[in-house]
């Protein structure tokens, strides 16, 4: 064993001190998980991660007394498109059988508006009310600095922490929700995150890229429905 004034001895203690250095980094890293945001007065969040595309964000805390978890999805965007967050609760790498929160701005007012709705087939209705998951708290959204934030609380489906999770942005046409592009980071945003413990993944099941395309066309082609023309305003 090397003596405390042989220069290996140093070189030895300077080696565990940076990989002591490198492991808090590491720590701060996972715990922080993305930039830090200013929100809604009263609103703050214990865990974030940023998505893998779209520049989205997500932020969260996790209350494993009753199984529920404040989420705020923060996505950026030009006030002539539409963001949408959601767990999928029947099948993963999909957006059918998904349950959304779709925000946008309003032309007529200017105020935001949310849409809590079901994606029951890759042409879905939209029809506003039809969510699959407890809501325990109704959703409001934002629009501020060139981004979406979209404020929720649900219960995590099955009491699992491990949920399949979704999210998407397009384009309004004539006030509406337009389709999504149908090629490149759209196709890819879906993953596996654990809010207990912050990890996350690539969803599974879905091998290649053309089953990619075929599920992942539910904001194509959307229908518009009388309750998603009146929407939600956010409020104050």
């Amino acid at each position: 064993m090397a003596r405390r004034n042989d220069p290996s001895w140093f070189l030895f203690r300077a080696m565990v001190l940076l990989l002591l250095l490198f492991a808090a980094a590491a720590a701060a890293a996972a715990a922080q998980g993305c930039a830090p945001a200013n929100f809604q007065p009263g609103r703050s969040f214990q865990r974030c991660t940023d998505l893998p595309v779209l520049g989205a964000s997500l932020y969260w805390t996790y209350h494993p007394a009753n199984g529920t978890a404040d989420l705020a999805f923060r996505a950026p965007q030009s006030t002539s498109g539409w963001v949408a967050w959601g767990i999928n609760t029947e099948r993963p790498s999909s957006m059918a059988g998904s349950s959304v929160f779709v925000a946008w701005l309003d032309g007529n007012g200017g105020a935001v508006s949310v849409l809590m709705t079901y994606l029951e087939t890759t042409s879905p209705t939209l029809t506003n009310g039809t969510i699959k998951l407890d809501v325990p708290v109704a959703p409001v959204a934002e629009y501020t600095a060139g981004a979406y934030t979209i404020y929720v609380t649900v219960a995590l489906p099955g009491n699992s922490t491990r949920q399949n999770t979704v999210w998407q942005a397009g384009a309004l046409s004539g006030g509406q929700i337009a389709p999504h592009p149908m090629a490149g980071p759209n196709m890819q945003s879906t993953m596996v995150l654990d809010f207990l413990s912050g990890g996350g993944g690539a969803s599974t099941g879905a091998p290649s890229f053309e089953v990619h395309r075929r599920n992942l066309r539910s904001f194509g082609g959307l229908k518009r429905s009388p309750l998603v023309m009146k929407g939600y305003p956010m409020r104050p």
